[in-house]
């Protein structure tokens, strides 16, 4: 009993002591705590994808609140996506103009791969997640060499083809994006089956019926990143590669690494600045000519 008694007493001491240290602390000798501010996100504004206003009842509400809440508090993703955009948003907001699809449909491209070239777990890759039949119906090249999806003018492009074909056939952006995601004959079913054509009116699937609302928070998080917290310098922005010069291809490369080096520069240099390169040469048949961007040295 007398042992017990003394094992408390020292641990009571010990708590004691080190409560007493801790708030003994100044502001300046307390350790580096990181300090959130999480707040509920605003929804009493208008809300709007393409032109197309959101409509607000308590289903869209909650919604729209679960995206906006899930992506503003996605920082290091944020951060990425912001810093990233810099680089890749000029050349796609040019290409979107050009091809009449309205301007909001770039975060269309964030939401499907963060403007990487990734590959997903159902085999689309690129930036704008290009299956394989909808990349060669869209006239990507697509082989054991080349892979047109990883290219961000030739990928933009055939996506706002593909964007225009969807628009015609379901009569709105709203539809056209959510046919992008989940397929033109799947939407069509979901319209048929449930005799209904307003996307925020559909019972669809759990990740197209995400599909818009993550679209219009992503859009909403990059275009007033200050008032979620995000706060990037100008040098923090990655921007569009510099000191590059495009040489034109008309006969096969056997092999890159060697072309690399006689470019004075690196195989993974070459891919870096040709991500659609993906194999280890460049066949070129009689009347194709490959663009390719090298460093300027």
């Amino acid at each position: 009993m007398t042992q017990n008694r003394i094992s408390v007493f020292f641990a009571l001491s010990f708590l004691v002591s080190t409560t007493l240290l801790f708030l003994s602390y100044t502001e300046n000798d307390k350790p580096n705590v990181l300090r959130q501010n999480v707040t509920a996100v605003n929804l009493n504004r208008e809300f709007a994808f393409a032109g197309e206003t959101l409509p607000i009842n308590d289903d869209t509400r909650e919604r729209l609140d679960k995206e906006l809440s899930v992506n503003a508090y996605l920082q290091s993703t944020t951060l990425l996506n912001l810093k990233r955009a810099a680089r890749y948003f000029p050349e796609v907001e040019r290409i979107l103009k050009e091809n009449e699809i309205p301007e909001d449909f770039k975060y269309l491209a964030i939401a499907e791969s963060g403007l990487r070239n990734v590959t997903s777990s159902a085999s689309a890759k690129g930036y704008w997640q290009f299956m394989l039949p909808a990349a060669k119906e869209m006239g990507l090249e697509v082989t054991e060499e080349v892979d047109e999806r990883m290219h961000i003018e030739k990928s933009t492009k055939a996506a706002c083809a593909y964007l225009n074909k969807l628009y015609k056939r379901f009569g709105s952006w709203t539809n056209a994006a959510a046919a992008y995601n989940m397929g033109a004959g799947g939407l069509a079913k979901y319209i048929a089956e449930q005799k209904e054509s307003d996307y925020y009116h559909l019972h669809l699937n759990e990740e197209t019926s995400r599909y818009v609302f993550r679209i219009i928070a992503i859009k909403d998080i990059m275009s007033n990143p200050e008032t979620y917290g995000y706060f990037l310098e100008q040098d923090h922005y990655y921007q569009p590669h510099q000191k590059l010069k495009q040489i034109q291809i008309s006969h096969t490369i056997p092999n890159l690494v060697d072309f690399a080096k006689q470019q004075k520069t690196t195989l993974r240099m070459l891919k870096y600045y040709n991500p659609w390169l993906t194999g280890s040469q460049l066949t070129v048949k009689a009347g194709k000519m490959y663009s390719i961007l090298i460093p300027d040295v």
